[in-house]
């Protein structure tokens, strides 16, 4: 595409945008100095793009129908193989449609990216496939992985293998119901608000949200990069922390690591949970839209934990009753700010796709096709920076210091945090008919426990552990930053414990009480 000199008109256009009055005179005067700049971007659009290589082959796969997608939970399938010897060999991986994978569709559950096909892996492909995975497709994420149900996404409902009817939680759908299934050993996730974590409570499987930074994000499609995270979805702890060996560390390529630590994670799998401090966080229960038999079982899992030897004691964190309010305006109009850049967002070096961005320029002629959370997110955002200048976005970026220093502070004196991962169980999905209202609610009601560790980008990982009326509980632990072996350690002594399906609720609470 050849960039052109803009006409006078033109820069009169540009100027009416931005507050600068322009007459014709003066716009041809600027015209007049264009040149040099304009020769300078068709330079830059003839050089070639450092891509990553893509070292696997591969096919673009087809959209499987009928008994061949029987949760809906398969956008693509396809089948890469990767090398031949790795730890990950014999390991089946499914991939969220959020990622990146060369020559194979990706829409990121949005009507306005269909058609789209990438021509870089994301890191995170890469390295599963160095590790000896074999890739089976890509899974059903929720429209621009905005919402934590499954009532949005364009591709398709996606329903939970363990309970029909109702989500296997969002947005990371496909990929939880995937695992769920049996269909694979590892699905990859994404995580701005809890995008791993809600799927693997609702559908009882094990979810890794990483220490912000850990595993590169680079070939991901961002939602706002200071909260943007990938990780593994899996059956089992075991596998999961063999997935996080092959995934972490640094890429070079995205801005989002910094002095990343990484450790032999499976190094924790078989220690006790002897000696271990964990802080069960008040503020996590009792709220008003817990469920009491949630409460329960997550209570009766850490006096399971108790029995094990951890010591267990109740603590007050009252900054995390503010996580959701400061998440809202740093990932609203975050996103909205990547949506005004066509994906491409932020002002930091790193990979960027320029095939995205040009797959993405066409929304705003098609915008009346978005859900009501895409609609809801842009059009808050749109009248916040008109009307508060960015001034909200701002006060929220300096705000997550202080819910990062909260939990700190309580992460100082203990091992990890522990509390419901989701506040209720998964729900029926609302049919396609269904009100604004109800939509909205299905959408973000489970965030609330999720997304103060995607502000403060703290480690958390939800295990499964019960069920209630046939509905799985899930269990969060967080843990200081760069500690996953403190989680995959006591989440694989609770998991060697016992089957989680059959414990249930149970009314009993720590008994040592501390305020902090």
């Amino acid at each position: 595409m050849t960039f052109k000199l803009p006409s006078v008109g033109q820069l009169k256009e540009a100027g009416d945008r931005i507050g600068i009055d322009l007459d014709d005179e003066r716009a041809a005067t600027i015209r007049n100095f264009l040149g040099p700049f304009v020769d300078a971007y068709n330079l830059v659009g003839a050089l070639p793009e450092p891509l990553p290589p893509v070292k696997y082959p591969r096919t673009p796969g087809y959209r499987p129908t009928g008994a061949d997608n029987r949760w809906g939970a398969w956008f693509v399938k396809t089948r890469i193989e990767g090398a031949r010897r790795g730890p990950l060999a014999g390991k089946t991986v499914a991939i969220k449609d959020t990622i990146a994978i060369a020559g194979v569709p990706m829409m990121n559950g949005a009507s306005v990216l269909e058609g789209y096909i990438p021509d870089i892996d994301a890191t995170v492909v890469t390295r599963l496939l160095d590790a000896g995975a074999t890739i089976l497709g890509k899974t059903v994420c929720e429209y621009f992985s905005y919402a934590g149900g499954s009532a949005t996404s364009a591709a398709g409902v996606v329903e939970s293998p363990r309970n029909p009817g109702y989500t296997p939680g969002g947005s990371s759908t496909g990929s939880a119901a995937v695992v769920a299934a049996g269909e694979v050993d590892i699905a990859l996730g994404g995580d701005q608000a809890g995008s791993i974590r809600i799927p693997a409570s609702y559908s009882g499987v094990v979810g890794l949200k990483p220490t912000y930074g850990l595993v590169p994000y680079s070939g991901i499609m961002s939602i706002e990069a200071t909260i943007d995270h990938t990780g593994p979805m899996t059956a089992d702890v075991a596998t999961n922390a063999l997935a996080l060996e092959a995934l972490a560390g640094e890429d070079g390529l995205d801005p989002r690591q910094r002095n990343v630590k990484t450790a032999r994670y499976t190094d924790a799998l078989g220690a006790s949970a002897k000696g271990l401090k964990i802080a069960l966080v008040r503020e996590g229960f009792g709220q008003f839209d817990s469920e009491p038999d949630v409460d329960a079982a997550v209570r009766a899992a850490a006096r399971r934990l108790e029995r094990l030897g951890a010591r267990v004691v109740e603590v007050s964190i009252p900054w995390h009753a503010y996580a959701v309010p400061i998440w809202g305006p740093l990932t609203l109009e975050g996103s909205f700010r990547v949506f005004q850049t066509n994906g491409t967002g932020t002002n930091v070096e790193g990979l960027y796709s320029t095939s995205l961005a040009a797959a993405l320029a066409g929304w705003r002629r098609r915008a009346n096709e978005f859900p009501p959370t895409i609609a809801v997110a842009l059009l808050l955002s749109q009248y916040a920076e008109t009307h508060y200048h960015g001034r909200y976005y701002a006060k929220a970026q300096n705000l997550r210091r202080s819910l990062r220093a909260a939990y700190d502070a309580v992460l100082a004196e203990h091992d990890l945090l522990l509390m419901p991962t989701t506040r209720m169980k998964t729900s029926k999905i609302p049919p396609p008919d269904a009100p604004f209202e109800a939509i909205m609610k299905h959408s973000w009601e489970n965030i609330a426990n999720t997304c103060g560790a995607n502000v403060t980008g703290h480690p958390a990982i939800s295990i499964p552990c019960g069920l209630s009326d046939a509905r799985p509980v899930g269990l969060m632990l967080m843990a200081k930053h760069w500690n996953e072996t403190a989680l995959y350690r006591a989440a694989h002594a609770f998991e060697r414990a016992g089957d989680w399906r059959t414990m249930g609720p149970d009314r009993t609470a720590p008994r040592r009480k501390r305020r902090t």
